[in-house]
């Protein structure tokens, strides 16, 4: 059996959600899912549809989220956290209100 070299907590979660679109898609799921690819590229600014299906096989390897695949015309592929990716929500959240704080300091600090 293969030893798993164990890392920093904080290495293997900044090595795992890092990079600049990873957290926006995990955000954008949090605050609503399912959504549909055509939905996230719509919602995150900036983003280009081969860069978002990158992050998303990068997400779904990692099993943080879910590719739902139905058999209709058009074919339709929904996304979604999973439960491990949901693990994830209050720390979305806390960044989020840290974000706010951050950018209202900024502001007062003019």
């Amino acid at each position: 059996m293969k030893k798993v070299e164990k890392k920093c907590a904080v290495e293997h979660a900044v090595a795992l959600l890092g990079g600049k679109w990873k957290l926006p898609i995990i955000h954008s799921l949090v605050r609503k899912s399912p959504k549909r690819f055509k939905e996230l590229e719509r919602e995150i600014n900036g983003i280009t549809p081969t860069v978002l299906t990158t992050q998303l096989r990068v997400l779904e390897s990692a099993r943080l989220i879910k590719r739902d695949s139905f058999a209709t015309v058009p074919p339709t592929v929904e996304y979604s956290l999973t439960e491990l990716g949901q693990s994830i929500t209050p720390m979305i959240h806390e960044l989020e209100r840290w974000g706010q704080f951050h950018q209202q300091h900024l502001e007062e600090s003019i």
